[in-house]
């Protein structure tokens, strides 16, 4: 009996090793999308995206990867803190980031926990553009468009999607981030939004025998649009993972 409890046990702290080394793991998920309304002219747009960064400090490893791949934009997906993390940190994350190019930021519902005032001056020294159910065009010399919106934490009911189509105005290839993958129940075909970017859910972060309260991040082609779901790039609660790794996103979008 002893020695079942003793295996037991040893068994329990080794799962709980694996689930914290997960937790920490760096990973960058390389996908290249082709829309057929993408506008040629652009040739190829890069995305790197990451979502739910919560307490980690992004490794120098993911940075480093990253910046030598050169993307055209840095989109971070809400939850870049949430309470007890301190601003230094926070400020370290979003120097590294910039050197991998523009960074644009949409609110979480974590980021609302610490002092958002300050969280958004500290945007601003960092020159980091925040979309908050705003859009911005990008025209290329034909004058094609694609433009990235983005919407405010849907949770606290500060998302106003209608807002951010009107600064989008008419046409153009558009991309939507959105920290809840909720907003897709509010996207109509209509909208002609052809991505949606999104985390919160953390792919469920610890999922028994493959079930979770989240299913895993991934990408799913629907009626309205496309959406991207992101196991997020931190944790929330414990600092574990199982059966959903920790993810950042490298996209190229490019036409069909």
């Amino acid at each position: 009996m002893i020695y079942l409890i003793a295996l037991a046990l040893m068994g329990g702290a080794c799962l709980l090793m694996y689930m914290l080394r997960e937790a920490f793991a760096d990973r960058v998920v390389y996908k290249e999308l082709s829309f057929p309304e993408f506008p040629e002219s652009f040739g190829e747009i890069k995305l790197f995206f990451i979502s739910d960064i919560h307490k980690r400090t992004v490794s120098e490893t993911v940075i480093g990867e990253i910046k030598e791949k050169k993307p055209d934009l840095v989109i971070i997906g809400g939850d870049l803190l949430e309470k007890g993390v301190p601003f230094e940190r926070v400020k370290k994350n979003l120097m590294g980031l910039k050197t991998c190019g523009p960074v644009y930021f949409v609110w979480g519902n974590n980021d609302y926990e610490a002092d958002y005032h300050q969280l958004d001056a500290l945007l601003l020294e960092c020159g980091v553009k925040i979309l908050d159910n705003t859009a911005l065009s990008f025209e290329s010399i034909e004058g094609e468009r694609f433009i990235l919106m983005g919407t405010d934490d849907l949770s606290k009911d500060r998302d106003r999607l209608d807002l951010a189509l009107k600064d989008a105005g008419s046409g153009g290839f558009r991309v939507l981030v959105s920290h809840d993958p909720r907003i897709i129940n509010s996207i109509t075909k209509e909208q002609n939004i052809h991505l949606v970017l999104s985390g919160h859910t953390h792919g469920g972060q610890i999922r028994i025998f493959g079930f979770g309260p989240y299913e895993k991040g991934r990408i799913k082609a629907l009626p309205q649009t496309t959406i991207l779901i992101s196991n997020g790039y931190g944790t929330t609660g414990v600092p574990l993972r199982l059966g959903a790794k920790p993810e950042t996103h490298f996209i190229t979008l490019n036409k069909s």
